[in-house]
């Protein structure tokens, strides 16, 4: 059955319109509070008319989790309010609304981190500075951090919940050997390094039910000997998969290494190594801007959604064209 940008597809019970998402970029808008503005409000609603989920920006479960000084947070009771204007402004166009429920652990911004905290001690660089080793208590209470954010995520009327397991943040931490050398529950096999996002995601779900949609967005290569690569992440994730609607593929940023080339497309070998493992959707993204390539990707089956990002941030009407501009399709690796 040849699939299209234009088909609806199913994400853990909410349908959407077309296998087109924003994906989560930094506004770098929030206020000193982390509270969304108007901006955030105008910036998703104008975004939000043609496609068929949008993602909202990475979102810090506790104050000392910030990954910027100005991006924006659901710590508190009183964040929900800020947020349901976005999500009302969202739901206007009939699109639904993830939220990234973040932490960004040794990579919190140093402006508004009161004390740095890891898996383990060992420093992204020295612009972050060396974070504290968590304890067993230290982890039990960001989990209780995570469990109140999904709370407020469905109070703040948000239709699901992306768990942001990328780029180098604190559940990646935790999952990466390359940041995580600790000897107890937490660290050593896989089983051990997914520990962490186990209690997480158990927290959710008994926040959230079983129906409300969980997705995670993670890095499927590390970019260095000795990382994650999909066939590891595939061992991790797959013993969770009954409790996940989707994964939402990246690479890259434990450690201050960038892949030797990005070119289109560049991280859809990835989301194809992960497919092969899962029956849930996955989600590929990086630099997919055309509709023929788009098209190209889910008829072939390496990934049953596209995410666009940099595209909508110059024409809020970006996705317009790509649902609409059918062409000849384009191979993996094309210029643009």
């Amino acid at each position: 059955m040849t699939r299209t940008l234009n088909d609806p597809i199913t994400i853990g019970g909410i349908t959407l319109k077309n296998r087109l998402i924003m994906a989560p970029l930094q506004q770098y808008k929030g206020t000193a509070e982390a509270y969304a503005t108007e901006h955030h409000i105008e910036h998703y609603g104008r975004r939000a008319k043609h496609v068929g989920l949008i993602v909202l920006e990475s979102t810090a479960v506790s104050s000392n989790g910030r990954l910027w000084a100005n991006d924006i947070g659901i710590y508190t009771d009183r964040h929900v309010e800020a947020l349901r204007k976005v999500t009302d402004a969202v739901h206007a166009h009939n699109t639904p609304v993830f939220i990234q429920l973040s932490h960004g652990g040794r990579k919190s911004s140093p402006e508004v981190t009161t004390a740095l905290v890891a898996p383990s001690a060992i420093a992204f660089d020295d612009q972050y500075g060396m974070p504290q080793e968590l304890s067993a208590e230290g982890i039990s209470s960001i989990v209780g951090e995570y469990r109140m954010a999904a709370r407020r995520s469905k109070e703040a009327g948000f239709d699901g919940i992306e768990l942001h397991a990328a780029h180098g943040f604190l559940i990646h931490q935790f999952l990466s050997p390359l940041s995580n050398k600790r000897t107890d529950a937490y660290g050593g096999s896989s089983e051990n390094r997914a520990r962490f996002l186990k209690e997480v995601l158990a927290a959710v779900r008994d926040e959230v039910g079983r129906d409300y949609p969980v997705i995670i967005r993670i890095s499927a290569t590390d970019y260095s000997e000795g990382g994650l690569i999909p066939e590891e992440w595939a061992r991790m994730l797959k013993p969770l998969e009954s409790e996940l609607d989707a994964i939402h593929v990246s690479t890259g940023g434990i450690i201050p290494v960038q892949p030797s080339d990005v070119y289109t497309a560049y991280q859809l070998p990835h989301a194809a190594a992960i497919k092969q493992h899962f029956e849930i959707p996955v989600i590929a993204v990086g630099k997919i801007y055309t509709r023929s390539l788009a098209d190209r990707i889910l008829e072939d089956g390496l990934a049953d959604v596209i995410a666009i990002g940099r595209p909508l941030l110059e024409n809020p009407d970006y996705a317009e064209g790509m649902l609409t501009v059918r062409g000849t399709a384009g191979s993996v690796g094309e210029a643009g």
